[in-house]
C-alpha cells in the first residue's frame, strides 16, 4: 500500500500512514453510524482522483496527528529493546562460565528473534489507537460508489449497529487483509471465464458442419454467457466465505526471496528452547519430553509454512498433514508451557548461581 500510494503522492505517503489506514483508523460516515475505509478502498480513491493529498490533515492524516494518538513512542520502544538486549547479554554471560539457563529463561529467550523482528517492522506503527479519523467521502456518481463499496473486506468491524458488529465473539475474529477480497475476486473472475469458454464451446458445436473447416467463422457470432452456464455469483462468494481457513499466508511473502528467512525465524523459536538441554530436570521423563517437544515443533512448523493457505476441506493425504502439523505444533507448546511451571518445583542449585560480575567493564554501565 505504502509503495502505491507513495507514486499517487509524490513520495509523501509513508509507512506510518499506511500502518493507520490498515488498523482501521479511518472511516467514513453512514446514516446509521460509520463504516471502515480498507487500505485498497483508499488507494481506489487516490487512483481515481477523488481525493487530494493536499487534504491529508483534515482525513486525520498528518503524521503529527498520528503520533500523538499512538500510546508509545521511539523512546518506550528502545526502552524496550534496551531490556531484551540486557537479559540476552545475562544469559550469553551465564553460558560463557558454563551456568545453566532454567527453562522459564530459554523460553523467554526463544521469544527474542520473534520480538526483533516485530520491532523492525513495526517500528513506525502506532499503538493503541482508540479514536479513529471518521471523515465525509468526496461526492461520487452511482457506478463509482457501487465499486467503492464492493472493494470493502469485511463488515464485521463497520459501527452500525448491526447484530455481527456488536458481538463480543469480534475480539476472536481475525482482521481480514486484503489480499483474501483480492483471491475471492479472482475466484469469481476465473468462474466466469470458465462460464464464458463454456459458452464458447456450445456455440462451436451448434455452428453448421459447413463452417467447421474455418472455426472462425461463425463461431464466434454468439458467445455470450448463457444463463445456463452463468454461475451462481452469491452461491460462489458464500462458498468461498464459509471456508474454514486455519492458515493463509500472504501471497507477496510466500514463495518470495525472504520466504525461507522467514520459515527459519519460525523454526528459531522452539529451536531456542534447546539451550536447555544440559539444564538438570526434575526427572529423565521431563527431560526427554522437553527435548523431543522442542524437535517436533521445529519440523512441525517447518512443514505448517510449507502449505499457502490451510483450509478444512478434504482434499487427499496433504490436507492431513497440513491440518494436522498445527496441531502437533500446539500440543508440543502446550507441553514445553507446562513443563516451564512444572519444574519450578524442583530445579537444579545451579540454576540460582550466578558470576562475578565486578569483574566485567560492561556491568559498571
Amino acid at each position: 500500500m505504502e509503495r502505491e500510494c507513495a507514486k499517487l503522492t509524490e513520495g509523501h505517503f509513508k509507512l506510518i500512514h499506511a500502518f493507520y489506514v490498515s488498523m482501521l483508523a479511518l472511516r467514513y460516515r453512514t446514516p446509521q453510524g460509520d463504516r471502515v475505509i480498507w487500505p485498497n478502498q483508499y488507494t481506489w480513491l487516490l487512483q481515481q482522483h477523488l481525493i487530494d493529498w493536499k487534504d491529508h490533515a483534515t482525513w486525520g492524516l498528518s503524521e503529527e496527528d498520528i503520533r500523538d494518538k499512538s500510546k508509545a513512542d521511539s523512546a518506550a520502544k528502545l526502552l524496550a529493546l534496551i531490556q531484551v538486549s540486557w537479559f540476552v547479554a545475562q544469559c550469553i554471560m551465564r553460558a560463557a562460565h558454563a551456568l545453566p539457563l532454567s527453562q522459564l529463561e530459554s523460553t523467554t529467550l526463544s521469544y527474542i528473534p520473534l520480538f526483533i523482528v516485530t520491532y523492525f517492522f513495526w517500528w513506525n506503527k502506532p499503538k493503541d489507537i482508540r479514536s479513529p479519523s471518521i471523515v465525509k467521502l468526496p461526492d461520487m456518481n452511482p457506478e463509482q460508489r457501487d465499486i467503492f463499496e464492493s472493494m470493502a473486506v469485511s463488515n464485521k468491524f463497520d459501527s452500525e449497529g448491526m447484530k455481527e458488529q456488536v458481538t463480543y465473539w469480534n475480539v476472536w475474529y481475525l482482521t481480514p487483509r486484503v489480499f483474501e477480497k483480492e483471491e475471492e475476486e479472482n475466484a469469481i473472475q476465473e468462474a466466469l471465464a470458465k462460464a464464458a469458454e463454456k459458452t464458447a464451446w456450445r456455440a462451436a458445436e451448434r455452428a453448421p458442419k459447413s463452417r467447421q473447416g474455418n472455426p472462425k467463422q461463425g463461431v464466434l457470432r454468439d458467445t455470450t454467457i448463457t444463463e445456463s452456464a452463468l454461475p451462481n455469483l452469491e452461491d460462489l462468494q458464500t462458498e468461498i466465505r464459509k471456508e474454514i481457513v486455519l492458515a493463509h499466508w500472504d501471497p507477496h511473502l510466500y514463495g518470495s526471496k525472504i520466504w525461507p528467512l522467514i520459515c527459519l525465524f519460525g523454526a528459531s523459536f522452539p529451536a531456542l528452547h534447546l539451550v536447555s538441554w544440559d539444564t538438570v530436570f526434575p526427572t529423565a521423563i521431563e527431560m526427554w519430553l522437553w527435548r523431543g517437544s522442542a524437535f517436533v515443533s521445529i519440523f512441525s512448523m517447518l512443514i505448517f509454512m510449507h502449505f499457502k493457505k490451510v483450509v478444512f476441506r478434504w482434499g487427499g493425504f496433504l490436507t492431513i498433514l497440513s491440518i494436522a502439523s498445527p496441531g502437533v505444533y500446539f500440543l508440543s507448546r502446550v507441553l514445553m508451557m507446562g513443563e516451564v511451571f512444572i519444574a519450578l518445583r524442583a530445579e537444579a542449585p545451579a540454576i540460582y548461581n550466578t558470576y562475578e560480575a565486578s569483574t566485567y567493564w560492561i556491568h559498571l554501565l
